[in-house]
């Protein structure tokens, strides 16, 4: 992009960081950037995104960073949207639709409130402290993974799973505010039940292990 079509409203050191970061077909509207293709700032030991995004057309990945906080991060993605492996403790800030993956696992999240409305494929939220699934999308299509957390309830799972289900690894007495139909198999093994849960109530396409 010449200077030329350059805005005024993006400061020199923001200018600079999107060139320090190799963001390519981006422009500036109505106070976002948005951007035709990927965007990749992963492992730049980031703390904050120092512009706001507003539509990424591909993927956007700002994992393996020091990230306490999603703000700048994109309205809406595309494609696949990756935070994981980061410091963050809210989703606040996240994009509410993304059409491809949600990744966020591998954080201290201890609650998926600010998640996105609509995630195309799968959602994967695990290795957190989520004591609830409270926030997560109403309906995913791939696969929706929240193993490895300190879940007591699946209260705020999505009602709709076209994937697997894992909630494997968590504190789980009951599968309770399980959703009502997963497509693929349904994983809730390493958990505190004394027999096999009561399952019948959801609509399995695959398989279900509780051991």
């Amino acid at each position: 992009m010449k200077l030329s079509e350059i805005t005024n409203q993006l400061s020199p050191s923001q200018l600079k960081w999107l060139e320090d970061m190799k963001i390519k077909n981006w422009k500036y509207e109505d106070g976002v950037v948005n951007v035709k293709g990927n965007v990749d700032i992963s492992h730049k030991k980031l703390t904050k995104i120092p512009v706001q995004f507003g539509y990424v057309s591909g993927d956007f990945w700002c994992s393996n960073n020091q990230l306490t906080s999603l703000s700048g991060d994109p309205k809406e993605v595309g494609g696949n949207f990756y935070c994981d492996n980061n410091q963050l403790t809210s989703l606040s800030g996240a994009p509410k639709e993304v059409g491809g993956y949600f990744f966020c696992n591998y954080n201290q999240l201890t609650s998926l409130s600010g998640a996105p409305r609509e995630v195309g494929r799968s959602f994967f939220c695990d290795n957190n402290q989520l004591t609830s699934l409270s926030g997560a999308p109403k309906e995913v299509c791939g696969d929706f993974v929240c193993k490895h957390n300190q879940l007591t309830s699946l209260s705020g799972a999505p009602k709709e799973v076209g994937g697997d289900f894992w909630c494997d690894n968590n504190q789980l007495t009951s599968l309770s505010g399980a959703p009502k139909e997963v497509g693929g198999n349904f994983w809730c093994d390493s958990n505190k039940f004394k027999s096999e849960p009561d399952h019948s109530f959801i609509k399995i396409g695959g398989g279900f292990k509780y051991k």
